[in-house]
């Protein structure tokens, strides 16, 4: 499978958007909080890529580990429509450049960076 030659970037959705960022998709599951529409610039939000809301829910609470979260995201990513969604979103990343948004404090320890790695292969 050929690799993205585009830029695939990771940014938080509170960042104001640049001309740089290409295609804008955001990649959590509920709307960010105090975010409008119009001040988000999202392009696209598909809402079977990202993590559901119990394992959202595990990783946000007393047990979650980054690393078993990761082996349980990456199975739901496995799922049929995920796996169909994954694939849509890397050959736009194959058209031009891709940010990927999450409001997540830490995107480098979120599901952003698994899906990233994903959208690399």
């Amino acid at each position: 499978m050929a690799r993205t030659a585009h830029p695939l970037r990771i940014r938080r959705v509170y960042d104001p958007a640049r001309p740089d960022d290409g295609l804008r998709v955001l990649v959590d599951r509920l709307w960010p909080r105090g975010l409008s529409t119009a001040d988000a610039h999202i392009d696209e939000w598909p809402k079977s890529l990202t993590p559901s809301t119990e394992l959202r829910r595990w990783y946000h609470g007393t047990e979650g580990a980054y690393e078993e979260f990761r082996k349980r995201y990456e199975a739901e990513l496995a799922a049929p429509e995920a796996a169909e969604a994954l694939g849509r979103l890397r050959g736009l990343a194959r058209q031009g450049p891709l940010t990927l948004l999450t409001a997540s404090r830490e995107p480098e320890h979120s599901h952003a960076a698994v899906l990233a790695e994903h959208l690399k292969r």
